[in-house]
């Protein structure tokens, strides 16, 4: 299988819905730049889901190349019941109370039909509304009710979204809908499987029990709880998400840009994918240009070292999906041609850690920027190699070549490589006369340049990086 030939080293992600569901709509987004699809299980039925990845999959097969797709779970979504008249306005300094009474609220109190939230409330703590239009704290609570003050008040309709930050509720990440969701998602053949408001380590275990190795695991960052954790959550996950939606909801503002910063850094220390998603090219859902401060945001992310950036809205339900995509692009390509020009210096390179495999990546890394290579080709089975490798941040594309399928797919979201599907090697020679093949044949180095090649032997054994060689392009006519 070949691989586009993206002139950059960060992916896209575009989410599909009703303004991407044709096969055309769907390769349009492709050819554009989108390495990455997303179905968001929050939308749609399964039927939907079905449909959008069998006309991947034939996309996939048509331009010969692995297209990985993102299954993103909906998580618990906790939300105020009704009122009488479909909406109140609370004003600052007002008392209300939340309760486990299913009747329509008013202006004084209002359902609240989530005990889990209740077993975890202590005086003191914030509960924020709608998006965080409406503030309150609570001053009283027990096993079914709260009561609070209004700190910021606003209009509240029904059923809008309750955050309560700084407090680990008794909740799973997966609910009674997402699990039926992951069971559609793993049949439907998904790479990675998108973790709602994950809040604790223990929380990625609990998905990994349940997909088994079937697809890798996206920790999506949105809770301040998640934050404090991390490190343990980053170990767990294979990748994560800054999922600036809840979390700019959950923390203060001003707290989100070094947040982001910090996920960014922490990831790469570990050797973890990133994604940077929300509000990215938002003002694009209705116009066919973005604002500047949008502009700045990606290459924002991209300078930060991001493995991805990610379109939600823009591409599943804008007027503009393709304009956006091309537009992502144009922004990325940008920003890149900017650190290639300064040699990467913003891209601090990360202290291996001590192993061998390692040692061999950074080498690499090293190895291709001193004899000018055009490539690194990683040979691996389970992914770990080329991820090494995506860590260094080089400024020249890294081929990972895997005889296995869904490594490949998966590999599509790292920085910078290009993810082949091939047979195995079987020796030193095979080794670097298919290095040389490929390097041609996708058109990433020519004949009398140089490409840096790392392995392990024995071939074909998952973990056993422990071979660097240069090799120089052969003409296969001479």
């Amino acid at each position: 299988m070949k691989t586009p030939h993206r002139e950059r080293q960060t992916k896209i992600v575009a989410t599909l819905g009703p303004a991407s569901s044709s096969k055309a709509q769907i390769r349009a987004l492709f050819d554009a730049g989108a390495d990455v699809f997303r179905l968001n299980f929050s939308h749609g039925t399964a039927d939907d889901h079905r449909e959008r990845m069998k006309l991947i999959r034939e996309i996939e097969a048509e331009v010969g190349c692995p297209i990985a797709v993102l299954a993103d779970m909906q998580g618990p979504k906790l939300r105020v019941g009704t009122f009488k008249t479909g909406s109140i306005v609370l004003q600052a300094g007002q008392a209300f109370r939340f309760d486990l009474d299913p009747t329509p609220g008013d202006e004084t109190r209002a359902p609240l039909l989530h005990p889990e939230i209740f077993a975890a409330l202590k005086p003191g703590a914030l509960l924020l509304l709608d998006d965080g239009k409406v503030r309150m704290r609570v001053e009283e609570c027990g096993p079914d009710f709260a009561l609070a003050i209004v700190e910021a008040g606003h209009k509240l309709s029904d059923r809008k979204g309750v955050n309560v930050p700084n407090i680990i509720l008794p909740l799973s990440p997966l609910t009674e809908k997402d699990r039926a969701d992951l069971a559609i998602a793993l049949d439907l053949g998904a790479d990675w499987i998108g973790l709602s408001f994950v809040q604790r380590p223990e929380d990625i275990m609990e998905a990994r029990a349940l997909i088994n190795g079937r697809a890798s695991i996206l920790a999506k960052l949105e809770k301040p709880s998640a934050i404090k954790a991390l490190v343990p959550i980053l170990e767990r996950a294979d990748a994560v998400m800054v999922a600036r939606g809840d979390l700019g909801v959950e923390i203060p503002l001003e707290d989100v840009p070094h947040t982001q910063k910090r996920i960014l850094r922490e990831a790469r220390r570990i050797g973890k994918p990133v994604i940077v998603a929300t509000q990215m090219l938002e003002s694009m859902i209705s116009s066919p240009t973005p604002t500047r401060a949008e502009a700045s945001d990606v290459a924002t992310a991209v300078y930060d070292g991001t493995d991805a950036v990610m379109l939600s809205a823009e591409t599943a339900s804008g007027d503009y999906p393709l304009e956006t995509v091309r537009m992502m692009d144009r922004i990325v390509r940008r920003t890149q041609d900017d650190l290639s020009e300064y040699g990467g210096l913003l891209h601090e390179h990360q202290t291996p850690q001590h192993t061998g495999a390692d040692a061999i990546t950074a080498a690499a890394r090293q190895a291709a920027e001193t004899v000018g290579a055009k490539a690194i080709v990683t040979y691996t089975t389970s992914g770990s190699t080329t991820l090494r490798a995506a860590r260094e941040r080089p400024l020249v594309p890294i081929l990972g070549v895997t005889p296995n399928m869904k490594t490949a797919r998966r590999l599509v979201l790292s920085y910078g490589v290009r993810a082949i599907h091939s047979s195995d090697v079987q020796s030193f020679d095979e080794m670097i006369s298919k290095a040389n093949a490929i390097a041609l044949e996708e058109g990433y180095a020519k004949p009398g340049e140089r490409v840096v090649i790392t392995a392990g032997v024995p071939f074909g054994i998952s973990g056993s990086t422990n071979v660097l060689h240069i090799a120089t392009i052969i003409d296969p006519d001479l």
